[in-house]
């Protein structure tokens, strides 16, 4: 038992692949997933602050930070399959739960185990902070399915990956920080040269309609 082994679990986040098997021009990790999400999760919580929300930003950083170390026990699972159905979902929850309260009951001193365990479990609530954590999670994925459709990968699995994501974020419209990124950032990177330019627009401004109505 010890922190050493929590200490060396931290640099096996970065040995796990995001959307294994699967062709990439660039692959991406837990490790820098997790770093990439809590800086976005960061602007998006200065966007909420600037227009009068009040922002835990202790639990806002540990929601982001821990959101995906899970997966050190469980692997990445493709998106689309993960949310295939709400009972899949739910069984993936239950089994990381267990396998995490195993590692914390095994490797952390008791006077710690109780932190650990609010610190890893799901961080995406009805909170303020678990609404940015879900919505800064899906622009990393957003990002990362654009980089490559932009550089032409065939697969047709990150079209699915940049939809599933673009959806997810305009549900959360209401939010002043969602709202921004739908005004300013998301116009920013539709402009810029890719292939199929026209067919990502299309799509895009299409999901984005239809959740309007």
């Amino acid at each position: 038992m010890g922190i050493h082994h929590y200490f060396k679990s931290l640099s096996d986040l970065e040995t796990l692949i995001r959307c294994p098997g699967r062709f990439k021009y660039h692959e991406h990790n837990v490790a820098s997933h997790s770093f990439k999400v809590t800086k976005i999760a960061q602007f998006l919580g200065t966007v909420e602050e600037q227009n009068g929300k009040e922002l835990d930003w202790k639990a806002l950083y540990e929601k982001a930070l821990n959101h995906d170390y899970a997966e050190l026990f469980t692997g990445d699972i493709k998106t689309p399959v993960k949310y295939a159905s709400g009972k899949l979902r739910e069984l993936f929850s239950q089994v990381e739960d267990q396998m995490v309260n195993k590692f914390i009951t095994t490797e952390f001193p008791p006077q710690f185990q109780e932190v650990y365990r609010e610190r890893f479990k799901e961080g995406k609530d009805e909170t303020l902070e678990g609404r940015i954590l879900s919505v800064a999670d899906k622009i990393d994925l957003l990002y990362e399915s654009f980089g490559e459709i932009q550089k032409g990968n065939p697969e047709p699995l990150f079209i699915e990956i940049y939809q599933e994501a673009l959806t997810t974020i305009v549900k959360y419209k209401d939010m002043d920080s969602v709202q921004y990124f739908l005004e300013y950032i998301l116009p920013d990177m539709l402009s810029e040269k890719f292939i199929p330019h026209h067919e990502l627009k299309e799509r895009t401004q299409k999901l984005i309609r239809e959740a309007e109505e």
